[in-house]
């Protein structure tokens, strides 16, 4: 290989022309975008203004094929990242997923043993673990230095949509189209940072209303309540009907308390233990006293250039990658269970039972009331590009 990774993008839509975009930048240094594809080719022309040279396929598998490309970054709909992801590894490429993984987690699984088999590059991007906000905390939670969690909460409501947002799509939130609304379009990000700083839950209640405030098939406003191994408790909470939302990422460990707010993090550290506090006082009301610390950080925030410049440096050099793709199912497994919890009236203990979730998404999708238009949609997207 040349110095630079050969690379192939498929899909010009939002992130895919924002990918080229900080390309045409000069912000990839080792990436030279080789091909790019789409099913509009009327997307071509702009796309070359930013990658002059690349030849253009409206296929995938002809442009996995064409030997002009060491790696392939899919920004596709969500249904197409496993099956192009698993024939890109198989083709012997290196590949960068868009978020989410996937819709289900029985096709990112088939995905993740196809990668375990690869000698190939296999990431995902995660973009926001490049935040040095979220770094530090995720430091400060799993350095052990403040204890174990014991409740975790995340208001996470600034994601207001309108209507017209839903309707500049065929394929945006509907079952057969995107697989699911504010979880698997607006919270991949914030659900795998979650498990990345906190650990996977080991039980998942939750409700997740259908079309509340919008005029939609799938959820646009959802609850999930969790528990942890160590008995630790946390909540989830989101919406694209809230204006003007909020943000807010709350970690009480036994010695301090987390808050990230407006991106910047407060700390409260105790002078002991909280379960020595409880325990240990002979008054009944008695709090630990503590103060506020500042949190410093490294200040440093690459988000997709800094994803896509450490893919490009691990094909290269083998230098750290910011998410393998392996890790993108946790983050789906939690909101497959939210789904399979709230389709069920029940809690749902972890591992999920994935041929269950995908025989009652299959119920969602055949009871779409916009099943004919997206099905037909999706079904022309697969023949003809995916």
């Amino acid at each position: 290989m040349s110095t630079k990774v050969r690379l192939g993008i498929i899909g010009l839509g939002n992130m895919g022309s924002a990918h080229l975009d900080n390309y045409a930048k000069e912000k990839m240094p080792e990436i030279e975008v080789t091909a790019i594809c789409d099913i509009d080719e009327t997307k071509f022309t702009a796309a070359l203004e930013k990658a002059p040279g690349a030849k253009c396929f409206n296929n995938a598998t002809d442009l996995i094929n064409s030997g002009l490309v060491d790696a392939i970054l899919i920004c596709t709909p969500h249904y197409f990242h496993p099956p192009i992801a698993i024939e890109g590894l198989n083709a012997g490429l290196h590949v960068m997923s868009e978020k989410p993984a996937g819709v289900y987690t029985k096709q990112v699984r088939e995905l993740n043993e196809v990668a375990a088999k690869s000698d190939k590059t296999f990431a995902i991007m995660f973009n926001q673990r490049t935040n040095c906000v979220y770094r530090k905390v995720r430091e400060l939670v799993q350095g052990g230095e403040y204890g174990e969690i014991r409740r975790v909460s995340w208001i996470i409501t600034d994601w207001f949509r309108t209507q017209a947002y839903y309707q500049s799509g065929g394929w945006r939130a509907t079952w057969a189209g995107e697989g699911g609304g504010v979880m698997l379009n607006q919270c991949p990000h914030q659900l795998d940072l979650w498990q990345w700083i906190c650990g996977m839950p080991t039980k998942v209640r939750a409700v997740c209303h259908e079309g509340k405030w919008h005029d939609i098939e799938v959820e646009d406003d959802v609850s999930i309540y969790v528990e942890y191994p160590n008995g630790a408790t946390g909540t989830f909470v989101t919406t694209t009907g809230d204006c003007p939302g909020t943000n807010r990422l709350e970690i009480t460990l036994d010695k301090a308390k987390i808050i990230v707010e407006d991106n910047q993090i407060k700390m409260f550290v105790l002078n002991g233990s909280t379960t020595e506090g409880i325990y240990g006082a002979t008054d009944g009301f008695k709090k630990l006293g503590g103060e506020w610390v500042d949190v410093p950080t490294d200040g440093q925030n690459p988000q997709h250039i800094g994803v896509m410049n450490a893919f490009a440096a691990h094909i290269l050099r083998g230098e750290p990658l910011v998410a393998g793709g392996e890790e993108g199912i946790n983050g789906l497994t939690i909101s497959n269970a939210a789904f399979l919890s709230s389709w069920l009236d029940k809690e749902i203990v972890l591992p999920i039972d994935e041929d269950l979730y995908y025989a009652k998404l299959q119920e969602k999708i055949a009871g779409s009331t916009h099943k004919k238009v997206v099905v037909k949609q999706v079904h022309q997207d697969m023949s003809s590009t995916y």
